[in-house]
């Protein structure tokens, strides 16, 4: 495994890589509040099957750099992002995976810029109509999402979040079925990194920007999609319920599927990292693969 610094849409990136420079590239984004390191176990499996696997800290986290603002924040400059590092990597499409806001940033990619990519597989978190619709009408993702509306409250969030030597947000990472499954050290990583000033602000900005707003979020994702596209979602996600991963399949007009990882939790690379690899090299594999 090695360390990349891409530009990527006015911005440094910090990348982790592994693989072969001319295997198919297999590019893969983290969600809140982690790093690239998440994507560990997934970078070593990927690129032992020959793909060129490189998974980026996205804008506002680890070593990438840090825009001030909401607005810097909105999705097209996410989607811009990955692009970006697309254009750096002298690549015109990928296979892309995606986590929690991973996610979301990869169905937005899928529906705007579908000629870029290969494959997509979503992990945790279905497309963003299911998902904000399920938060609006259902009463069990009302209750799951809860969190978010403290997410949007500006310094009120950070303040809780930051208290007790970041308590809370350590806590995050030991919610769900396994709450030892995500390594001390890979922790104490992910909270340093949003202990720096103006990061974790940063990393809640993904919530101010995008949600909330009705308009907004009809543009995360308004076309429907068809990439080859699958949804990895654990049936104990205390974070994400049923109702949007049922809903998913109404949103892509390609080849899908639903992997229902039962007993699992939300974070899904720790947890489940043999059958999340296993799973991505299925699909890759099958659709335009090595």
């Amino acid at each position: 495994m090695r360390e990349l610094q891409l530009a990527s849409n006015g911005l440094q990136f910090r990348c982790l890589a592994d693989g072969p420079d001319d295997g198919p590239l297999a590019l893969l984004l983290h969600g809140f509040p982690e790093g690239a390191e998440s994507w560990s176990a997934q970078l070593q499996a990927l690129a032992g099957s020959g793909y060129l696997t490189v998974a980026p800290d996205l804008r506002g986290y680890g070593g990438s750099d840090c825009p001030e603002g909401e607005e810097a924040y909105r999705m097209p400059h996410l989607v811009g992002d990955v692009v970006g590092l697309l254009d750096a990597l002298g690549r015109e499409r990928c296979h892309l995976a995606g986590h929690d806001w991973g996610a979301l940033v990869g169905w937005s990619v899928a529906s705007h810029l579908p000629e870029r990519l290969l494959t997509w597989s979503a992990l945790s978190v279905g497309h963003p109509s299911a998902f904000t619709g399920a938060i609006r009408d259902d009463p069990d993702q009302q209750s799951r999402s809860a969190y978010v509306g403290l997410f949007q409250l500006r310094g009120k969030a950070e303040a809780v979040l930051e208290e007790d030597g970041h308590r809370r947000l350590r806590r995050m990472f030991a919610v769900g079925p396994r709450p030892d499954a995500i390594p001390p050290a890979d922790i104490d990583t992910f909270v340093r990194s949003m202990a720096r000033p103006g990061r974790l602000t940063a990393g809640l900005n993904y919530y101010r920007a995008n949600v909330g707003d009705p308009d907004v979020e009809r543009e995360l994702a308004p076309h429907p999609i068809r990439t080859p596209s699958q949804l990895l979602w654990g049936d104990q996600d205390p974070a994400v319920g049923t109702a949007s991963a049922q809903r998913t399949e109404r949103c892509v007009a390609g080849e899908y599927r639903l992997e229902v990882l039962e007993g699992a939790g939300h974070w899904l690379q720790f947890e489940r990292p043999a059958d999340v690899s296993r799973l991505l090299l299925e699909w890759m594999d099958e659709h335009g693969g090595r």
